[in-house]
């Protein structure tokens, strides 16, 4: 498996993901455009996010913090939280069990 072959795929606006999922887990290399966001959400999946390039806002819990790279954010099950890209931004997430919801 290549990162390069693998097709990306707008899952909501502005967060251009490429989806890679096996038997227990989902792995996703976001492309994240300027001031794109996500709302305030929560889901069964434990999730990482990883801040590979650009500046991120996030808000876990109620409290918000901007990452920058090397970041990594551990994301407990059904802990409300949202995001906005202040930058181009490169993000890499890790969901268990499986997002269903993406593939």
């Amino acid at each position: 498996m290549n990162l390069d072959k693998i097709a990306s795929r707008e899952i909501i606006p502005g967060y251009h993901g490429k989806l890679i999922h096996t038997k227990t887990m989902s792995l996703v290399f976001w492309d994240v455009e300027k001031d794109a966001a996500v709302p305030e959400h929560n889901h069964i999946h434990e999730q990482i996010m990883h801040v590979m390039e650009g500046k991120f806002e996030f808000t876990l819990d109620g409290e918000t913090k901007i990452y920058l790279p090397g970041a990594i954010v551990p994301i407990a099950a059904n802990i409300p939280h949202s995001g906005k890209a202040l930058t181009p931004c490169k993000l890499m997430d890790v969901f268990s069990p499986v997002r269903e919801e993406y593939k």
